[in-house]
């Protein structure tokens, strides 16, 4: 089985192949202009991160899944996928995300990491103000939150530590209390949570929707540039 260093140096060390690939579970297949990283429940489903040219991943692909199960869905660079998918007729494409990553802790952080007794509020705020949430207290993978407070001391807007790698942190679950948006709450919270998640590690990444201007917009005056991703899924008869 290729280690996480045969996929770094397979992929030229890309960031989102390294989160992918650096933690328990995984099964790695490396061929000529071809990486594919099976790893299960990574951000609520079972994922094949792919890198490489579309012709070579077509043909890994229609190797791989059989075996993997379907599960397991594509994912990676936006291109990429689009065109491995053209070739592919067994897999379509079902979103289009931003993968966004910073190796500098920005300045002006300010929170708190949270405790299980806080967990409820955290998962009170998210279903009103966040329900589409990807990352929930308890959900695997999701190992700690961070938040603010406001002045009557209830959580104004929180974020989590989620589907971190050894050397790639990841941060999920940004949300803000409907009536507290607009203050920059957001902002200073995602600061101190990358500041954390830089500690030992060399990038901390998020995923984004592209729809979500003022969301993508923040991250890029935090520092984090912007790689578009994709996820495919297999086409049912």
């Amino acid at each position: 089985m290729p280690s996480i260093d045969d996929l770094a140096a397979a992929t030229e060390d890309d960031s989102f192949m390294r989160w992918a690939g650096d933690r328990p579970g995984v099964r790695i297949w490396i061929e000529p202009r071809a990486a594919v990283v099976a790893v299960p429940a990574l951000s609520r489903h079972d994922r094949l991160a792919i890198h490489g040219e579309p012709g070579a991943l077509a043909g890994l692909l229609s190797r791989v899944m059989p075996e993997v199960g379907p599960s397991y869905r594509p994912f990676g660079n936006e291109t990429t996928v689009v065109e491995t998918a053209e070739l592919l007729p067994a897999i379509s494409v079902a979103g289009r995300f931003a993968w966004m990553e910073t190796a500098t802790a920005p300045a002006g952080g300010r929170g708190e990491w949270l405790t299980d007794d806080d967990l409820p509020e955290v998962e009170a705020l998210l279903e009103k103000d966040f329900p589409d949430s990807y990352a929930r207290p308890g959900a695997p993978g999701v190992t700690r939150w961070a938040g603010q407070r406001d002045e009557a001391g209830a959580l104004a807007v929180v974020a989590a530590d989620a589907w971190s790698s050894p050397r790639i942190g990841l941060m999920g679950g940004v949300a803000t209390r409907s009536d507290q948006r607009g203050r920059g709450r957001a902002a200073t919270l995602c600061a101190f949570v990358t500041g954390e998640l830089l500690t030992g590690r060399y990038r901390v990444a998020l995923l984004a929707d592209y729809w979500n201007v003022a969301a993508v917009a923040t991250y890029r005056k935090l520092g984090f540039a912007l790689k578009p991703l994709a996820a495919a899924h297999h086409v049912t008869d």
